[in-house]
Protein backbone atom coordinates (compact mmCIF):
# COMPACT_ATOMS: atom_id res chain seq x y z
CA UNK A 1 0.00 0.00 0.00
CA UNK A 2 1.25 3.38 -1.10
CA UNK A 3 2.23 5.80 1.78
CA UNK A 4 1.75 9.95 1.26
CA UNK A 5 5.20 11.52 1.45
CA UNK A 6 5.94 15.30 0.88
CA UNK A 7 8.51 14.73 -1.77
CA UNK A 8 5.49 13.74 -4.41
CA UNK A 9 3.34 16.39 -3.04
CA UNK A 10 2.08 18.89 -5.89
CA UNK A 11 0.33 22.32 -5.90
CA UNK A 12 -1.18 23.76 -8.69
CA UNK A 13 -2.77 27.70 -8.72
CA UNK A 14 -5.44 29.13 -11.15
CA UNK A 15 -7.54 32.32 -10.80
CA UNK A 16 -11.16 31.74 -10.40
CA UNK A 17 -13.85 34.06 -12.54
CA UNK A 18 -16.12 33.26 -10.32
CA UNK A 19 -15.31 33.59 -6.49
CA UNK A 20 -15.43 29.74 -4.76
CA UNK A 21 -15.68 28.07 -8.45
CA UNK A 22 -12.49 26.58 -9.32
CA UNK A 23 -11.65 27.45 -13.40
CA UNK A 24 -12.33 24.75 -15.73
CA UNK A 25 -8.27 25.25 -17.16
CA UNK A 26 -5.04 27.79 -16.64
CA UNK A 27 -3.59 26.70 -13.72
CA UNK A 28 -0.45 26.63 -13.13
CA UNK A 29 1.67 24.32 -11.30
CA UNK A 30 3.45 26.29 -8.22
CA UNK A 31 6.97 25.36 -6.10
CA UNK A 32 6.45 25.03 -3.14
CA UNK A 33 8.72 24.00 0.42
CA UNK A 34 5.28 23.57 2.75
CA UNK A 35 2.28 23.90 3.45
CA UNK A 36 -0.28 24.11 6.52
CA UNK A 37 -3.31 24.99 3.90
CA UNK A 38 -6.60 22.77 5.25
CA UNK A 39 -10.19 23.38 6.09
CA UNK A 40 -11.53 22.32 9.42
CA UNK A 41 -15.34 21.83 11.06
CA UNK A 42 -15.07 20.83 14.65
CA UNK A 43 -17.77 19.62 16.94
CA UNK A 44 -19.88 21.69 19.11
CA UNK A 45 -20.38 19.01 22.76
CA UNK A 46 -23.83 18.59 23.52
CA UNK A 47 -24.95 20.62 26.82
CA UNK A 48 -28.28 19.42 26.99
CA UNK A 49 -29.19 17.88 30.72
CA UNK A 50 -31.77 15.19 31.71
CA UNK A 51 -30.31 11.63 29.50
CA UNK A 52 -27.50 10.46 32.23
CA UNK A 53 -23.95 11.42 32.73
CA UNK A 54 -23.29 9.93 29.28
CA UNK A 55 -23.24 13.24 26.83
CA UNK A 56 -25.43 13.11 23.48
CA UNK A 57 -23.94 12.99 20.11
CA UNK A 58 -21.82 16.66 19.07
CA UNK A 59 -23.24 18.85 16.03
CA UNK A 60 -20.58 19.80 13.66
CA UNK A 61 -19.90 23.53 13.68
CA UNK A 62 -18.92 26.29 10.75
CA UNK A 63 -16.07 25.02 8.50
CA UNK A 64 -12.90 27.04 8.76
CA UNK A 65 -10.19 26.83 5.59
CA UNK A 66 -6.83 28.88 5.73
CA UNK A 67 -3.46 28.16 5.96
CA UNK A 68 0.21 29.10 5.21
CA UNK A 69 2.14 28.51 1.81
CA UNK A 70 6.02 28.63 2.20
CA UNK A 71 6.74 29.12 -1.37
CA UNK A 72 10.54 30.24 -2.95
CA UNK A 73 11.47 34.04 -3.88
CA UNK A 74 11.91 33.30 -7.99
CA UNK A 75 11.94 35.15 -10.99
CA UNK A 76 8.82 34.10 -12.18
CA UNK A 77 6.35 32.03 -10.24
CA UNK A 78 6.54 34.64 -7.44
CA UNK A 79 4.86 37.03 -10.04
CA UNK A 80 1.38 34.44 -9.34
CA UNK A 81 1.86 34.92 -5.82
CA UNK A 82 2.44 38.95 -6.57
CA UNK A 83 -1.21 38.97 -8.32
CA UNK A 84 -2.96 37.74 -5.79
CA UNK A 85 -1.65 39.87 -3.02
CA UNK A 86 -1.57 42.78 -4.82
CA UNK A 87 -4.02 42.29 -7.64
CA UNK A 88 -3.23 42.57 -11.69
CA UNK A 89 0.25 44.42 -12.39
CA UNK A 90 1.32 46.95 -14.73
CA UNK A 91 3.21 45.71 -17.58
CA UNK A 92 5.38 47.26 -20.17
CA UNK A 93 7.93 46.16 -22.44
CA UNK A 94 7.38 45.36 -26.02
CA UNK A 95 9.79 41.92 -25.92
CA UNK A 96 11.79 40.03 -22.90
CA UNK A 97 12.73 41.72 -20.60
CA UNK A 98 9.05 42.50 -18.80
CA UNK A 99 8.67 44.80 -16.13
CA UNK A 100 5.57 44.42 -14.06
CA UNK A 101 4.29 46.82 -11.26
CA UNK A 102 2.33 45.40 -8.59
CA UNK A 103 0.40 48.52 -6.56
CA UNK A 104 -0.75 48.35 -3.12
CA UNK A 105 -4.13 50.03 -2.40
CA UNK A 106 -6.45 47.62 -4.89
CA UNK A 107 -9.61 47.14 -3.58
CA UNK A 108 -10.82 44.62 -5.74
CA UNK A 109 -8.20 41.34 -5.44
CA UNK A 110 -8.36 38.26 -7.61
CA UNK A 111 -9.72 35.35 -5.77
CA UNK A 112 -7.79 31.41 -6.60
CA UNK A 113 -8.11 28.13 -6.33
CA UNK A 114 -5.61 25.92 -5.19
CA UNK A 115 -5.01 22.07 -5.50
CA UNK A 116 -2.39 19.80 -3.65
CA UNK A 117 -1.95 16.41 -4.56
CA UNK A 118 -0.92 13.31 -2.89
CA UNK A 119 -0.96 10.96 -5.89
CA UNK A 120 0.24 7.95 -4.19
CA UNK A 121 -3.11 7.83 -2.45
CA UNK A 122 -4.42 9.16 -4.21
CA UNK A 123 -6.21 12.54 -2.44
CA UNK A 124 -6.54 15.44 -4.59
CA UNK A 125 -7.89 18.62 -2.20
CA UNK A 126 -9.00 21.64 -4.11
CA UNK A 127 -9.10 25.04 -2.10
CA UNK A 128 -11.83 27.37 -3.59
CA UNK A 129 -12.06 30.93 -2.71
CA UNK A 130 -8.53 31.46 -1.73
CA UNK A 131 -7.20 35.15 -1.20
CA UNK A 132 -4.31 36.31 0.01
CA UNK A 133 -3.91 37.78 3.70
CA UNK A 134 -0.59 38.66 3.81
CA UNK A 135 2.79 37.65 2.16
CA UNK A 136 5.82 38.16 4.02
CA UNK A 137 10.05 36.98 4.28
CA UNK A 138 13.03 38.21 5.94
CA UNK A 139 16.29 39.65 4.45
CA UNK A 140 19.27 37.74 5.31
CA UNK A 141 23.01 36.93 4.97
CA UNK A 142 22.95 33.48 4.12
CA UNK A 143 20.06 30.18 3.68
CA UNK A 144 17.30 29.68 1.32
CA UNK A 145 15.36 32.72 0.30
CA UNK A 146 11.57 31.77 0.69
CA UNK A 147 7.96 34.16 1.90
CA UNK A 148 5.13 33.15 3.71
CA UNK A 149 1.57 33.46 2.16
CA UNK A 150 -1.15 33.35 4.76
CA UNK A 151 -3.90 32.08 2.87
CA UNK A 152 -7.88 32.36 3.63
CA UNK A 153 -9.79 30.19 1.88
CA UNK A 154 -13.72 29.08 1.62
CA UNK A 155 -13.72 25.66 1.71
CA UNK A 156 -12.14 22.26 1.08
CA UNK A 157 -13.32 19.98 -1.95
CA UNK A 158 -11.80 16.08 -2.20
CA UNK A 159 -11.15 14.44 -4.98
CA UNK A 160 -9.59 10.73 -6.15
CA UNK A 161 -8.03 12.58 -9.10
CA UNK A 162 -6.50 15.96 -10.00
CA UNK A 163 -9.16 18.46 -11.16
CA UNK A 164 -6.46 21.01 -12.21
CA UNK A 165 -5.59 19.33 -15.92
CA UNK A 166 -2.21 20.00 -16.73
CA UNK A 167 -0.81 22.63 -15.53
CA UNK A 168 1.59 25.34 -16.78
CA UNK A 169 5.17 24.81 -15.91
CA UNK A 170 7.39 27.81 -14.97
CA UNK A 171 10.97 27.22 -14.96
CA UNK A 172 12.36 27.90 -11.42
CA UNK A 173 14.88 31.21 -11.12
CA UNK A 174 15.73 31.69 -7.72
CA UNK A 175 16.67 34.77 -5.89
CA UNK A 176 19.09 33.70 -3.20
CA UNK A 177 19.89 36.06 -0.10
CA UNK A 178 23.87 37.46 -1.51
CA UNK A 179 21.45 38.99 -4.18
CA UNK A 180 19.56 40.96 -1.82
CA UNK A 181 20.42 44.83 -0.97
CA UNK A 182 18.48 47.60 1.33
CA UNK A 183 18.19 51.11 0.46
CA UNK A 184 16.95 54.71 2.28
CA UNK A 185 16.25 57.27 -0.25
CA UNK A 186 18.63 55.65 -3.39
CA UNK A 187 21.91 55.21 -0.91
CA UNK A 188 22.62 51.98 0.68
CA UNK A 189 22.06 51.23 3.95
CA UNK A 190 25.41 50.23 5.51
CA UNK A 191 25.57 47.25 8.60
CA UNK A 192 22.33 45.58 8.18
CA UNK A 193 22.28 42.63 9.97
CA UNK A 194 18.48 41.48 9.05
CA UNK A 195 15.37 42.57 7.56
CA UNK A 196 12.16 41.74 7.84
CA UNK A 197 9.20 43.03 5.10
CA UNK A 198 5.68 41.62 5.55
CA UNK A 199 2.59 43.02 3.66
CA UNK A 200 -1.06 42.35 4.78
CA UNK A 201 -4.37 42.78 3.71
CA UNK A 202 -5.96 42.13 6.42
CA UNK A 203 -8.75 40.22 4.79
CA UNK A 204 -12.33 40.55 6.99
CA UNK A 205 -14.66 37.19 6.47
CA UNK A 206 -17.77 37.58 5.40
CA UNK A 207 -19.26 34.71 7.80
CA UNK A 208 -23.32 34.84 6.44
CA UNK A 209 -25.13 31.94 7.56
CA UNK A 210 -25.20 29.20 4.80
CA UNK A 211 -26.25 26.00 4.60
CA UNK A 212 -22.78 24.46 3.67
CA UNK A 213 -21.00 26.15 6.96
CA UNK A 214 -18.68 28.40 4.35
CA UNK A 215 -17.90 31.93 4.22
CA UNK A 216 -19.49 34.34 1.53
CA UNK A 217 -16.18 35.81 0.94
CA UNK A 218 -13.25 37.85 2.16
CA UNK A 219 -13.19 41.32 1.65
CA UNK A 220 -9.92 43.61 1.66
CA UNK A 221 -9.52 46.10 4.76
CA UNK A 222 -6.56 48.66 5.40
CA UNK A 223 -3.60 47.42 4.05
CA UNK A 224 -0.36 47.53 6.01
CA UNK A 225 3.55 47.46 5.12
CA UNK A 226 5.54 46.69 8.34
CA UNK A 227 8.78 44.86 8.72
CA UNK A 228 12.08 45.47 10.85
CA UNK A 229 15.84 46.36 10.02
CA UNK A 230 18.32 45.51 12.46
CA UNK A 231 21.85 47.47 12.11
CA UNK A 232 24.91 47.38 13.53
CA UNK A 233 24.92 50.56 15.25
CA UNK A 234 27.71 53.29 13.43
CA UNK A 235 25.62 56.50 12.95
CA UNK A 236 22.87 58.74 14.15
CA UNK A 237 21.11 59.02 11.05
CA UNK A 238 18.08 56.19 11.28
CA UNK A 239 17.49 57.39 15.12
CA UNK A 240 17.39 61.40 13.82
CA UNK A 241 14.96 60.50 11.25
CA UNK A 242 12.53 58.32 14.15
CA UNK A 243 13.20 61.60 16.38
CA UNK A 244 12.50 63.71 14.29
CA UNK A 245 8.99 61.78 12.70
CA UNK A 246 10.63 61.86 9.29
CA UNK A 247 9.57 59.37 6.24
CA UNK A 248 12.31 57.80 3.88
CA UNK A 249 12.02 56.12 1.11
CA UNK A 250 12.89 51.91 2.10
CA UNK A 251 13.88 49.82 -1.03
CA UNK A 252 14.39 46.34 -1.08
CA UNK A 253 15.93 44.29 -3.91
CA UNK A 254 17.17 41.31 -5.55
CA UNK A 255 18.70 41.14 -8.65
CA UNK A 256 20.81 38.22 -10.76
CA UNK A 257 22.98 38.78 -13.26
CA UNK A 258 21.11 37.25 -16.20
CA UNK A 259 19.02 40.78 -15.17
CA UNK A 260 16.01 39.52 -13.97
CA UNK A 261 14.93 41.54 -10.80
CA UNK A 262 12.79 41.76 -7.87
CA UNK A 263 12.07 45.46 -6.50
CA UNK A 264 9.91 45.96 -2.82
CA UNK A 265 9.58 49.95 -2.67
CA UNK A 266 8.32 51.37 0.23
CA UNK A 267 7.63 55.11 -0.62
CA UNK A 268 6.99 56.59 3.12
CA UNK A 269 8.62 54.81 5.74
CA UNK A 270 8.71 55.89 9.57
CA UNK A 271 10.40 54.74 12.27
CA UNK A 272 10.23 54.53 15.62
CA UNK A 273 12.94 55.41 18.45
CA UNK A 274 14.73 52.26 19.26
CA UNK A 275 16.39 51.07 22.64
CA UNK A 276 19.81 51.12 21.67
CA UNK A 277 21.25 49.03 24.63
CA UNK A 278 25.18 47.79 25.67
CA UNK A 279 24.86 44.26 26.14
CA UNK A 280 28.70 43.26 26.60
CA UNK A 281 31.80 43.68 24.44
CA UNK A 282 30.61 42.90 21.05
CA UNK A 283 28.90 45.39 18.19
CA UNK A 284 25.82 47.18 19.48
CA UNK A 285 22.91 46.43 17.20
CA UNK A 286 19.68 48.45 17.25
CA UNK A 287 16.17 46.98 16.01
CA UNK A 288 13.92 49.84 13.78
CA UNK A 289 10.51 48.49 13.28
CA UNK A 290 9.12 50.14 10.69
CA UNK A 291 5.32 51.00 9.42
CA UNK A 292 4.86 52.43 5.78
CA UNK A 293 2.07 54.77 4.73
CA UNK A 294 0.68 56.52 1.75
CA UNK A 295 3.07 58.79 -0.35
CA UNK A 296 0.96 61.54 -1.15
CA UNK A 297 3.71 62.15 -4.87
CA UNK A 298 3.29 57.90 -5.78
CA UNK A 299 -0.29 58.20 -4.81
CA UNK A 300 0.51 54.57 -3.04
CA UNK A 301 2.30 53.26 -0.08
CA UNK A 302 4.11 50.69 -1.95
CA UNK A 303 5.00 49.30 -5.39
CA UNK A 304 6.81 45.84 -6.24
CA UNK A 305 8.97 45.76 -9.72
CA UNK A 306 9.16 42.39 -11.02
CA UNK A 307 11.12 41.62 -13.96
CA UNK A 308 11.39 38.86 -16.06
CA UNK A 309 10.45 36.74 -19.75
CA UNK A 310 6.87 36.70 -18.66
CA UNK A 311 4.60 38.24 -21.04
CA UNK A 312 1.58 38.53 -18.69
CA UNK A 313 0.33 37.51 -15.07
Amino acid sequence: MARAQGARAQMALGFETTYGTPPASGFTRMPFASTTLGAEQPLQTSELLGYGRDPLAPIKDAVTADGDVVIPIDARAFGVWLKAAFGAPTTTGLEAPYTHAFHSGNWSLPSFSIETGMPEVPRYAMYAGCMVDSLSWQMARSGLLTATARIVAQGEEVAASTQAGSPTELTLQRFGHFNGSVTRDGTAIGNIVSADINYANNLDRIETIRADGKIAGADPSIAALTGSVAVRFSDQTLVSQAINGEACELEFSYALASGESLTVTAHSVYLPVPRVEISGPQGIQATFDWQAAKNDTAGRMATVTLVNDMEAY
